[in-house]
C-alpha cells in the first residue's frame, strides 16, 4: 500500500511539472507571437492577459481567432495581380484636381489602382429593378460569368440565377461562383450543391470543417460582384434572395441599392473577383479574353477599392476617413449598421464642429437586434457634437452609400461598422461625378424619416442603457 501511494505522489508530481512547463511555453508563445503580429494594442493586451489567467484555453482561442493566417497569402495575391503588366496601358487614366486631389492621391497610393475615365454607372433599386437586368446580362454571356455573393439563397430567386448560370456554361461561357462560407449556410449550402450537381465550378469562401482552419469562420467575404464577358459588371449591397423583391411582399423585406457599371472600370471589377478566386482556389484565370479592350461608355471617373484582413487591411475605412477630413460642406452616409470605431467617429464629429453638415441615415430597426442596442451608445458622441442621425422607417434598408460635398460618391458592399471595415472582405467604388453624387445624395435625403435626438437616448431606462453598454463590448464582432 505504501508503494502504491508513493507511485501516485510521484505521478502527480510529474504531471504537475509537465503541465507547469506546458503552460509556461504556451504563455511565452502567445506573448511573443501577439507582440510581433497583432496590430491592435488593446487586442494584444487582451490576448496576453487572458492567456496568463487561462494558459491552455487562451492558447487554443488565440490560435483559432488571434492568428491572421490570411495575411500569409497576401504576397501570393499581390504577385498574381495582372493589372500593371497587362491592363494599365489600355486605360484612360484621370488625374483629380481641386480639394479632392489629396484623396485621389492617397487612394491610388494604397490600392495601386488608377482612377479610370470613360465609365457609366447606373443606379438599380432593390431586386425588383436589379435582378432582371443582372439576369439579362448572364443570359447574354458568351465568354465568362463571374459571380460572388455573401448570400445566394436556394429560393425561387436563387434558383433562377442558378439556372441562368448553368445555361451560360452550356453555351460555352466560363462560369465561376464564389459564395461566402457563412452567409449562405455554414453546415449546409443547398444552392452550392445544386450548382455543383449541374457542372458549375463553385467554391465557399473561407469554409472548412477542419479544426485548424476554424479561425476563418470569423472572416467573411461580404462582396457582391457580377461580371459578364468583361464588359458589364454589377456591385453594391444586394444579395440574391426573395426578400429583396419587394413587389412580391416577402415576410421580411429588404430594400437595397445596386449598381451596373460599364467601361474600363469593369476590368478593375474583374480583377477583384479573379484575385478572390485565386485566393480561395489557387486557380489562375488571368486570361486576356476576360479583359477585352475597354470601350468608352460615359464620362464618369471611377475606381474600385477592395478591403479585407490581408494586404488590403482597412483600405475602405482609410478612404472614407480621408474623404471626411476633406469635406467642406456636407457628408451624408447611409448604412444599415452604424458601429464605427472611435477614430472614425472622431473624424465625423470634427467635421461637424468645423461647420460641415454631417448626416447619418440608418434604419429605425435593423435585422440584428444586438447591433441596434450597441449603436445607441455609439450615437451619443456624434449627436453631442452636431452630427444629425436620421432613422429610416421599414422596410429595412440595406444600402451602403456615402456622398461628400455632393461631388464625391462611395458605394459598394461595406457597412460602417468595425466588422465590415476591418474583418470582412469588401468591395466599394469611388465615383467622381457631380450629377451622380447629387442623385445618390438626394436618394439618401428622401429616406430621412425621423431625427434621432440626444434626449431620446438619454431618457431611456437605466436597464436599457446597461444592456446597450454591455452589448457594445461585442462591437468588433457584431
Amino acid at each position: 500500500m505504501h508503494v502504491f501511494y508513493t507511485y501516485l505522489f510521484l505521478t502527480d508530481f510529474k504531471q504537475d511539472w509537465f503541465l507547469a512547463i506546458l503552460r509556461f511555453i504556451l504563455i511565452l508563445f502567445v506573448i511573443f507571437h501577439s507582440l510581433r503580429h497583432v496590430r491592435d494594442t488593446r487586442a494584444t493586451i487582451g490576448w496576453i492577459g487572458f492567456t496568463l489567467i487561462m494558459p491552455i484555453t487562451g492558447f487554443i482561442l488565440y490560435s483559432m481567432f488571434g492568428v491572421n493566417r490570411v495575411m500569409r497569402r497576401a504576397q501570393k495575391l499581390f504577385n498574381n495581380r495582372p493589372w500593371h503588366s497587362q491592363l494599365l496601358s489600355n486605360m484612360t487614366q484621370y488625374s483629380v484636381k481641386g480639394h479632392f486631389y489629396p484623396l485621389a492621391k492617397v487612394v491610388e497610393g494604397f490600392t495601386q489602382r488608377p482612377l479610370l475615365m470613360g465609365n457609366q454607372v447606373d443606379i438599380l433599386n432593390n431586386g425588383d429593378q436589379a435582378y432582371p437586368i443582372m439576369l439579362q446580362a448572364i443570359n447574354s454571356a458568351k465568354e465568362c460569368v463571374f459571380l460572388s455573393s455573401y448570400i445566394l439563397k436556394s429560393d425561387a430567386t436563387g434558383k433562377i440565377f442558378a439556372d441562368s448560370l448553368i445555361e451560360a456554361q452550356k453555351r460555352g461561357a466560363t462560369v465561376r461562383v464564389l459564395i461566402d462560407g457563412i452567409g449562405s449556410g455554414y453546415f449546409y449550402c443547398p444552392i452550392a450543391n445544386y450548382l455543383k450537381k449541374n457542372g458549375i465550378i463553385v467554391d465557399r469562401f473561407m469554409h472548412s470543417f477542419l479544426p485548424w482552419k476554424m479561425p476563418f469562420i470569423n472572416l467573411r467575404t461580404h462582396k457582391k460582384i457580377l461580371v459578364v464577358d468583361g464588359k458589364v459588371g454589377f456591385l453594391g449591397g444586394l444579395n440574391i434572395a426573395n426578400e429583396n423583391v419587394l413587389l412580391n411582399k416577402p415576410k421580411h423585406p429588404v430594400s437595397d441599392t445596386h449598381f451596373q457599371v460599364t467601361g474600363g472600370i469593369v476590368h478593375e471589377l474583374t480583377e477583384a473577383f479573379l484575385q478572390d478566386w485565386f485566393f480561395v482556389t489557387s486557380e489562375d484565370l488571368n486570361k486576356k479574353k476576360f479583359y477585352p479592350t475597354p470601350e468608352i461608355k460615359g464620362d464618369m471617373v471611377c475606381r474600385i477599392i477592395t478591403a479585407g484582413p490581408d494586404s488590403d487591411l482597412e483600405k475602405i475605412k482609410y478612404t472614407m476617413m480621408q474623404a471626411i477630413s476633406l469635406a467642406r460642406k456636407s457628408i451624408r452616409i447611409m448604412t444599415p449598421y452604424f458601429l464605427p470605431d472611435d477614430r472614425f467617429l472622431s473624424l465625423l464629429c470634427l467635421a461637424a464642429v468645423r461647420g460641415v453638415n454631417v448626416e447619418i441615415i440608418i434604419p429605425k430597426q435593423s435585422n440584428q437586434q444586438l447591433v441596434d442596442w450597441a449603436r445607441n451608445i455609439n450615437n451619443i458622441m456624434p449627436l453631442q457634437l452636431g452630427c444629425k442621425i436620421w432613422l429610416v422607417n421599414p422596410p429595412f434598408n440595406h444600402s451602403k452609400l456615402m456622398v461628400v460635398d455632393r461631388v464625391w460618391s462611395f458605394v459598394g458592399s461595406s457597412n460602417v461598422d468595425m466588422r465590415s471595415l476591418r474583418l470582412n472582405f469588401e468591395i466599394n467604388m469611388e465615383v467622381y461625378d457631380k450629377e451622380f453624387a447629387e442623385s445618390i445624395d438626394d436618394f439618401m435625403g428622401s429616406h430621412r424619416d425621423k431625427l434621432l435626438t440626444l434626449d431620446a437616448l438619454q431618457q431611456r431606462p437605466a436597464i436599457a442603457k446597461f444592456r446597450d453598454a454591455t452589448t457594445r463590448l461585442l462591437l468588433p464582432y457584431l
